[in-house]
């Protein structure tokens, strides 16, 4: 009787610590009816997280509208995580729990990922976008304490889900043909700088790529082809059509909004040429 009541505790004990080795935050079957869970080989060594992106935006409105919208108060249907606003306070807005997906990115493509709401991160951040003046783009600046609150979040998320530099993104990288948010004030350089956010190229390589910058077969197919391909492998969405047709101006642009915004006009010169091989280098 000893040895038998000795089992039924031990049989006990043993399924007290398999339930408890579930920590609480962890979705799965609690019940299911009349089976027993088994958690003997919890947690698989074969997993990763499903976040694997952080994308960044802005919002084109202040931060009433930006809400509102954001919020589901109105008939468009587009949220993000989180709201930095534009206000110089200690606050950061929450708008959809991270374990859901938010509507953010839209048709959207990241190396061989699309639809990127499954995948991501979105932060919106309060800011007008552009003015048109004289009938050119002029793009507005990120005050001081957004960019505090822009890192301070963007680091915390990365940190978390241990996202890869070049997965910290811009809404016009992933749909470049439709969008120009962050746009090229954002200041993705700092963000590398002084708080190791995102990717960056080391300048060494670029003024090394500069000098081997083929200029007498910039306009032939192969060599565009092979742009094309370089684009395709840092993680955009573009064809190998051979032109320097309206898309491939579209993904030259959004790259140089991220990554050399003194100048972006969609046209691929010696430097950008030699920033994306530098990022290849070194990221890919």
């Amino acid at each position: 009787m000893v040895m038998k009541n000795s089992l039924f505790l031990l049989s006990l004990l043993a399924l007290v610590i398999s339930c408890q080795s579930i920590p609480k935050n962890i979705t799965y079957a609690k019940k299911i009816r009349e089976y027993k869970l088994n958690t003997d080989y919890f947690p698989s060594k074969n997993q990763d997280n499903r976040v694997r992106f952080l994308v960044l935006h802005y919002t084109v409105s202040d931060t009433p509208s930006s809400l509102n919208i954001l919020s589901g108060n109105t008939t468009r249907e587009v949220s993000s995580h989180y709201l930095i606003n534009d206000k110089d306070d200690r606050e950061i807005h929450f708008l959809v729990d991270e374990n859901k997906r938010s509507w953010h990115a839209g048709a959207s493509n990241w190396g061989k990922v699309n639809n990127l709401n499954f995948s991501s991160i979105g932060i919106e951040i309060v800011n007008k976008g552009f003015l048109v003046e004289n009938g050119e783009k002029v793009f507005i600046d990120f005050p001081e304490y957004q960019v505090k609150k822009i890192a301070t979040l963007s680091k915390n998320i990365i940190d978390r889900y241990q996202i890869k530099p070049e997965n910290v993104i811009g809404h016009a990288d992933i749909t470049p043909t439709r969008k120009l948010d962050p746009g090229p004030k954002f200041p993705w350089k700092r963000l590398y700088y002084d708080y190791n956010i995102g990717a960056w190229y080391d300048y060494f390589d670029k003024d090394k790529f500069i000098k081997e910058f083929p200029l007498d077969s910039a306009h032939e197919v192969e060599f565009i082809k092979s742009v094309q391909r370089d684009f395709k492998k840092y993680g955009y969405k573009i064809e190998e059509s051979g032109e320097w047709d309206d898309d491939t101006k579209s993904v030259i642009k959004a790259f140089q909004y991220h990554f050399r915004p003194e100048k972006h006009d969609g046209t691929l010169d010696n430097e950008t040429w030699a920033i994306l091989k530098a990022l290849l280098k070194k990221y890919k």
